[in-house]
């Protein structure tokens, strides 16, 4: 008996999150196309960004309170959170815009859209997770009544 190749080589799992990455891409394309830099920063990159931490957080944990990674659970994990999610946010294009900030000169913006960045993922990835365990339904004994 031969085993099972693992998630991240099986054509189904890629294709789920190929599919996924090119929705998020496209989604976070047209709005880049339709709320452009000013003065060199992009708040629109920083908003998906933030917007894609705080869905990834609760999305994630969501996930982990109902069970183990097979099945559905783990289907929406890649096609939305690795997909969908991942190609939505891009943290190299942020990278990017941070540079070209330093590299103009402008350290102070530069330095600070990059810590703004990073330290608001942080605190919507955070607020994700506690959102998704606020919202998580009530557990059942086996009786089905509440324990």
């Amino acid at each position: 008996m031969t085993e099972a190749r693992p998630p991240h080589l099986r054509w189904r799992f890629l294709t789920l999150v190929a599919l996924g990455g090119a929705i998020g891409t496209a989604i976070r394309a047209l709005l880049a196309e339709a709320f452009p830099s000013h003065d060199g920063i992009s708040w629109v990159i920083l908003a998906i960004n933030v917007v894609g931490a705080f869905c990834l957080g609760l999305l994630l944990e969501a996930l982990a309170m109902r069970g183990p990674d097979v099945g559905g659970r783990r289907t929406i994990r890649l096609l939305v959170g690795t997909g969908v999610l991942g190609g939505f946010t891009t943290y190299s294009t942020l990278a990017d815009d941070t540079a070209q900030l330093l590299d103009v000169g402008r350290w102070g913006a530069g330095s600070g859209y990059a810590l703004l960045s990073s330290a608001l993922g942080l605190a919507a990835a955070a607020l994700g997770i506690w959102l998704a365990g606020r919202l998580r339904p009530p557990s059942t004994g086996p009786d089905g009544g509440a324990s």
